[in-house]
């Protein structure tokens, strides 16, 4: 039978909890990004029409924020998930998500540095809020620069949590199915090792049983001593 290490077994659950408070934090960035956007779509439906076939060329802005709040808020819940029940499968999936959305980010951050005209090389945006937003990163950006290395910090740090778990849980399966192996190997010889599990039932010609005259005449000497 398989013995749970109960150190092990703190030490995953104290790893899920940081990883579960780490998605909350997280969670007002994504949950920003999202009223982000929809402040912008509504600030652009009080003086235009709003309709569906001009959000990508006119309100891609507002749209690929919404897009980036959407998937940062599916990535936290498939990450508080996996912190939750502790699952191999799910752990991994937010493993792969979140190393892709570190990749994406670097690229992105790479290319507003080294390409100082990267804005021109982006599509119009007719609600202006992207020229707003550079203007505000530019007269904040100690403030804002803190913010991002925070941000991308807890992100590095949630994705090494999760890597150890997905360690954590896969070796602890791999110790089960050793205990289960070895259990089933040896089962065979300890049957055939151990007493018979049935009493003899053949009597002899005075029908006493052979095996209660002998426990009596075992037991005979020693009442004899005692009295």
């Amino acid at each position: 039978m398989a013995r749970r290490p109960q150190n092990g077994g703190c030490v995953r659950c104290c790893l899920g909890f940081l990883l579960k408070f780490l998605a909350f934090l997280q969670a007002f960035a994504a949950v920003s990004a999202l009223l982000y956007a929809a402040w912008i779509l509504s600030r652009w439906s009080r003086h235009h029409h709003l309709h569906l076939h001009h959000l990508l060329p006119d309100l891609w802005f507002a749209c690929a924020v919404m897009a980036a709040g959407l998937f940062y808020c599916a990535l936290l819940l498939a990450g508080y998930v996996a912190a939750e029940i502790n699952s191999g499968c799910c752990l991994c999936f937010y493993t792969a998500l979140a190393m892709a959305m570190m990749l994406v980010e670097a690229a992105f951050a790479s290319q507003i540095f080294l390409n100082q005209q990267w804005i021109q090389d982006l599509p119009y945006d007719r609600t202006g809020e992207l020229n707003n937003l550079v203007s505000f990163v530019q007269n904040n950006l100690d403030v804002c620069k803190w913010a991002a290395i925070a941000t991308l910090a807890t992100q590095a740090l949630s994705l090494f949590l999760a890597m150890v778990l997905r360690a954590m849980v896969s070796t602890t399966n791999v110790d089960y199915d050793s205990d289960e192996d070895f259990v089933v190997i040896r089962r065979p010889l300890l049957l055939a090792q151990g007493a018979p599990a049935y009493l003899p039932t053949t009597t002899d010609a005075t029908g006493v049983h052979p095996d209660l005259w002998s426990s009596r005449m075992r037991q005979k000497p020693w009442s004899v001593g005692t009295k």
